[in-house]
């Protein structure tokens, strides 16, 4: 799955610790992740993580760290091994996401992904991603759920 636009190509030209492009979307691994302020384990608790398969945004890392972005819009280090390099999106929005039956404009809907549900991302092409949900699956406008923009989604 290669999901590559012009900030990914820029970020590919500077080596990473990880050999990955920053930024770039990853989920949380388990059910309970520690967010610090900091790139180790001295560093001050912020949060607790508690959901399973969250997307987040890398948006800088060290050898052992990550540095990412959460759909709140929470910055945060936490440690590799938390991670997984599948990618899922989430719905925003304040409604149901349609999730059309072709990638094209005017598409029948296949199915809606609920608010604050996640789904998995299958992958994206020509400005739109395909994702797959309690054995539905469909497809959506590139950037109308979050985990699919290539630009950093935290400041």
């Amino acid at each position: 799955m290669i999901l590559a636009g012009p900030a990914a190509t820029q970020a590919a030209d500077r080596p990473t610790p990880s050999g990955y492009a920053v930024p770039r979307y990853v989920t949380l691994k388990f059910g309970k992740v520690n967010a610090r302020a900091g790139p180790g384990d001295d560093h001050r608790l912020l949060w607790v993580y508690r959901t399973k398969g969250l997307p987040v945004q890398v948006v800088a890392e060290t050898s052992e760290w990550r540095r990412v972005c959460d759909p709140e819009g929470g910055l945060a280090w936490v440690h590799k091994r938390v991670t997984d390099g599948r990618r899922a999106v989430i719905n925003l929005q304040n409604r149901p996401a349609p999730l059309y039956r072709k990638p094209k404009a005017g598409a029948e809907a296949a199915a809606f992904l609920n608010v604050r549900a996640m789904a998995a991302l299958d992958r994206c092409e020509k400005g739109w991603c395909k994702v797959k949900a309690d054995g539905a699956s469909g497809w959506s406008r590139q950037g109308a759920l979050w985990g699919t923009a290539d630009p950093p989604q935290c400041r």
